[in-house]
């Protein structure tokens, strides 16, 4: 408990001090966000806004987790370290982008390809360590069985589950990478995710098969749940303290930098806890996001073909934008949407809960 603590504090001030001192000096650099000209007009007003503020968060989570190793002297697991490869992976991937959109003032940045076989070659490289034992316990870090809360059905062959570690690493990455379109919109919803995973972690870790905990209901055999409480706290803290800065209106933006990191670290934390599916109520709110944007383009694409016009279900994908035309203002639509969020994690929680409790009988 000391590490968590110390993890998410240590992130946090990290975070909101590096990220005053990057809103400063990456104006100097000249890394203004450029802003598309199909968006709302509204957001016309952010044009040059400073832009990979995700790289303060990735660092304040590592300055956060060494942190709490250091102090108490304990090594990193594997598990946490292959979580951390993500987050460091991915950001490199959205700072590339972002690199391109401010330096080559290109607003889309990296091609799609191109942006797609740099997530997929971090993705299928964490899936590889990820399904390697470990030398000491011998122990993967990813379960190649399917899990809401435990593990259930059977084992899966290694292709399946790297595709899965590939769809998912992909899916939430993008996912992120979409909503992060309005003032704090994706850093105050992902502290929420992040700091459900400090709670799984801990009850995981209290609870673990073989432990006087396990004997009572429901037992989860994952490695290091602890250590990865105390790494969900940093991403936890430095989400926070990025927020101070990010809320509207936004001295700093997280970029592609800290979007695309965001969600890999989400996947990540996903598949070492064995809670691959309950990610989809956790991360509800970018559900709703994603497919906003796949039922407008599938609609305009069968419209067109069927009618020769194409025609749209919202007025503007993603599904935020819909509701900025509706008239609402940015931050009632992030305040809205937070709840949405906050409503996903909280039953997220209670099914990992009620679970745990339908063991006791």
């Amino acid at each position: 408990m000391k590490a968590i603590l110390l993890s998410g504090t240590c992130a946090l001030v990290v975070s909101l001090f590096l990220t005053r001192w990057a809103i400063g000096q990456f104006a100097k650099w000249g890394l203004g966000q450029l802003i598309r000209d199909d968006g709302p007009t509204t957001h016309h007003t952010k044009r040059g806004t400073p832009t990979m503020g995700g790289a303060a968060v990735v660092v304040s989570v590592l300055v956060g987790y060494a942190t709490s190793k250091l102090v108490t002297s304990e090594e990193p697991s594997r598990s946490a370290l292959l979580v951390l490869f993500l987050l460091v992976g991915m950001a490199g991937v959205g700072f590339l982008d972002d690199f391109i959109k401010v330096r080559l003032q290109r607003s889309l940045g990296l091609r799609s390809r191109a942006k797609l076989i740099g997530q997929t070659v971090v993705g299928l490289v964490f899936g590889v360590l990820a399904l390697l034992t470990g030398s000491g316990d011998g122990e993967a870090a990813v379960s190649h069985r399917i899990s809401l809360v435990r593990e259930v059905g059977p084992a899966l062959p290694w292709v399946l589950v790297m595709v899965l570690i590939w769809f998912m690493v992909n899916g939430a990455s993008n996912a992120t990478n979409l909503i992060d379109g309005l003032d704090g919109l994706l850093t105050g919803s992902a502290a929420m995710v992040f700091s459900a995973y400090v709670f799984i972690g801990i009850w995981q870790n209290n609870h673990a098969c073989g432990s006087a905990g396990g004997a009572i209901g429901v037992c989860y055999d994952v490695p290091a749940a602890l250590d990865l409480a105390t790494l969900a706290a940093a991403m936890t803290g430095a989400c926070f303290g990025f927020l101070w800065w990010n809320a509207s209106p936004a001295r700093i933006i997280l970029g592609d930098t800290g979007s695309l990191a965001l969600g890999a670290a989400m996947a990540g934390l996903a598949l070492v806890t064995r809670t691959e599916l309950l990610l989809v109520v956790l991360g509800g709110l970018y559900v709703a996001v994603t497919g906003s944007v796949m039922i407008q383009v599938s609609w305009f694409k069968l419209t067109r073909r069927m009618t020769g016009t194409g025609r749209r279900v919202f007025r503007m994908t993603p599904l935020h934008h819909h509701f900025e035309l509706l008239g609402w203002e940015q931050v009632t639509v992030v305040i809205r949407f937070w709840i949405v969020a906050g409503i996903s994690v909280a039953a997220a929680l209670g099914i990992f809960y009620s679970d745990w409790l339908g063991g006791l009988h």
